[in-house]
């Protein structure tokens, strides 16, 4: 399928990586279908990547892993909540936190409060807010990424 993007210009993307949202992402429901994109910018790991819109090219969110934020992250999600991915085991679910990357990177945020839930075998997903209290719908993350980074020597 060939799709035209506003931020990776016309691309041909494997019906096998099209990840459907039944549900939509929250505020953009009428969008189901996403591909998970990252920059051509000859890194290794990615740190964010792109949730990119197959139904109007012009919407891609800025994804990160909310392990990169927060080692400790395990967001409280029923159950139920989950039955529109389908059945998995842990080791299918891939998570994800929006976030919002401002003209100055140092103020760049992460929504905690609402992660989008992948299930890899599947290929179905989910966005949802968390019952969890301690996490933010904008959690600073410049200076927690810089410390890791410098943590690990790069």
């Amino acid at each position: 399928m060939k799709i035209a993007t506003k931020i990776f210009g016309n691309i041909d993307i494997g019906d096998e990586k099209i990840i459907e949202f039944p549900k939509g992402i929250i505020g953009f429901e009428e969008c189901r279908h996403f591909v998970l994109m990252h920059g051509d910018d000859g890194e290794k790991e990615h740190l964010i990547k792109w949730l990119q819109s197959v139904e109007d090219g012009e919407l891609a969110f800025p994804v990160i892993d909310p392990l990169k934020v927060n080692e400790n992250y395990n967001p409280i999600v029923e159950d139920e909540l989950l039955k529109v991915i389908g059945q998995f085991e842990l080791e299918d679910l891939y998570v994800l936190t929006v976030a919002t990357v401002p003209k100055d990177i140092e103020k760049m945020t992460v929504n905690l409060k609402a992660p989008v839930i992948i299930n890899t075998a599947t290929m179905k997903g989910i966005q949802l807010i968390v019952d969890n209290e301690e996490y933010s719908v904008r959690q600073s993350v410049y200076n927690l990424i810089k410390a890791r980074k410098e943590k690990a020597g790069e």
